[in-house]
């Protein structure tokens, strides 16, 4: 059986697993995207046909549209996922596993014109069959890959300290920094933790273990442990 799993290591040290979507699955998703297109495409020709000759060019700018930036919304508002790709539980990401960004998505799908060629896919079939990660055309040039998208995300657990406030307010993106430090806990060493902490150590107060406890014990305060 073809491996489809692959590890990438993020910058914290932890091993991220990534299962790659194949083509019949990624074909599925299509089929789904190019029947909603196909439904939108009959709703904006009914309605333009009632403007006359100022709806046709109407039209004709909204096809445009709809064609090449409906997959580009959906997969850089959706988190990689157009609406048969949710549908599948898959989506697009950037080789590192992070969330693909408007460029990369106008990118692989700009190039889904030469994917098509010379009929069908065939060219973009022919590159998945021959790539391990199953990547088309416009997924090399992008750096882009599909992968199976997490079912449900477990709550992971967290030492269990003191719940206290961070002395300092924190953005969301801090927030969920600390929290998944903490989630991490068992995957770190020591030392690899007290690295993480003393980064912090300025506004902390506090260096090494002590800093990572007072992590710990912030972390299980947001997490609204008591």
């Amino acid at each position: 059986m073809l491996d489809t799993l692959r590890t990438f290591e993020t910058p914290e040290g932890i091993d991220l697993n990534m299962e790659i979507a194949g083509p019949l699955v990624r074909i599925l998703a299509y089929t789904i995207d190019l029947l909603i297109n196909s439904g939108l495409y009959i709703v904006i020709a009914i309605i333009t046909a009632l403007l006359g000759q100022w709806g046709a060019g109407m039209g004709a700018i909204a096809f445009f549209v709809l064609y090449w930036f409906y997959p580009v919304f959906f997969e850089v508002i959706g988190n990689g996922m157009t609406p048969g790709k949710k549908l599948f539980k898959i989506r697009v990401v950037h080789d590192d596993g992070s969330p693909v960004n408007w460029s990369a998505s106008m990118v692989r799908n700009l190039l889904r014109v030469v994917d098509f060629l010379p009929f069908s896919y065939t060219f973009g079939l022919v590159a998945m069959v021959f790539n391990r990660d199953f990547k088309r055309l416009g997924d090399m040039a992008a750096g882009t890959m599909v992968i199976y998208n997490d079912k449900i995300k477990k709550q992971l657990d967290i030492p269990k300290e003191r719940p206290r406030n961070m002395p300092v307010s924190l953005t969301l993106k801090e927030q969920q920094s600390i929290i998944g430090f903490a989630e991490r806990h068992r995957m770190l060493s020591r030392d690899r933790s007290k690295e993480l902490a003393n980064i912090l150590s300025p506004v902390l107060g506090k260096t090494d273990e002590e800093a990572v406890t007072e992590l710990y014990q912030v972390a299980a305060g947001l997490r609204g442990n008591r």
